[in-house]
């Protein structure tokens, strides 16, 4: 057999579709349009793409869009005092200090200085909370955006058993979290587990999200289990010409697609899922900034 591939780029259209309706329903119902700061510390050339895209599709989506810089050399007590701020200010729904944040700060202080109903991250303690008990909160965008493709592809998840390769906080605990509340069976495996490969090839559905590259194997995979590739690792690709590199996943694609009844690919998969939630998230916390029902805007 071979899989079907999981486009995750036609997913985030249709999601960053939708938000755009909402928007505009938000809009012309009670006269709010949401806003989402974005805060940069240093000019990394991958974080500088990554923030112009976001405000890029923040803008498509009809929302405002406000970046903030600070320099490379900026103290920690710079960034809080700018994080307060925002805090503070009505028109910002959403913030997002974008990581990797220069050494001499804190991301987990940083996290924790958001409000956690302007956390569109979905990384501050109390909305990590919140998922684990079963509560509305923000949730983090990427196992957000997993999540969304895993329900669009299989649709009924009871009773399936998923397990995720990886136990951050950023990804691999909340998507368990997210797929125990869908009655999956969930095993979360990390650098201790035994018997890894035994353990990948029970699952129906299989996440990787542990940052090594091409890890899972052909072998590794149960044939017909749904694959969700999270990892973004970088590669050199001498067959391209000196010096240049190519991105893989955590998910030796090639030969899992062969056992696999469908699978996300690197890149073009999970990622573009994760501004698409990101948007979605910073609706969702217009909605509960002002008491709005976020179903009332027929999303």
């Amino acid at each position: 057999m071979s899989g079907t591939i999981i486009d995750g780029k036609k997913h985030a259209i249709d999601l960053r579709r939708r938000i755009k309706i909402a928007t505009n329903n938000l809009k012309s119902k009670y006269g709010i349009t949401p806003g989402l700061a974005v805060v940069l510390v240093g000019n990394d050339p991958a974080s500088e793409i990554y923030v112009r895209n976001k405000g890029i599709q923040t803008k498509e989506a009809g929302m405002e869009s406000l970046e903030f810089r600070l320099a490379e050399d900026s103290s920690e007590d710079d960034l809080l005092k700018k994080v307060e701020v925002l805090n503070n200010d009505s028109a910002v729904n959403g913030i997002l200090v974008q990581f990797p944040v220069p050494k001499h700060m804190s991301q987990q202080k940083i996290i924790e200085t958001i409000l956690p109903l302007k956390d569109v991250d979905g990384l501050h303690p109390v909305n990590a909370g919140y998922l684990a008990s079963g509560l509305k909160g923000m949730v983090p965008c990427t196992p957000q955006g997993a999540a969304i493709l895993i329900k669009e592809t299989l649709g009924e998840l009871s009773g399936l058993h998923a397990v995720i390769v990886g136990r951050s906080n950023l990804v691999g605990k909340p998507i368990a979290q997210l797929l125990l509340k869908e009655n999956c069976t969930v095993t979360i495996c990390h650098s201790r587990t035994k018997d890894l490969k035994e353990t990948c090839l029970s699952a129906d559905i299989l996440v990787a999200a542990v940052g090594i590259p091409e890890l899972i194997k052909e072998d590794w995979v149960k044939p017909g289990a749904t694959i969700i590739d999270v990892g973004i690792n970088r590669l050199d690709a001498p067959e391209k010409g000196p010096g240049k590199t190519k991105l893989v996943g955590d998910v030796d694609y090639n030969g899992a697609i062969k056992n696999a009844s469908s699978i996300t690919p690197v890149p073009g998969g999970v990622g573009p899922m994760t501004i698409a939630c990101l948007l979605l998230n910073t609706l969702i916390a217009t909605c509960a900034q002002n008491n709005i029902e976020f179903s009332d805007l027929g999303f």
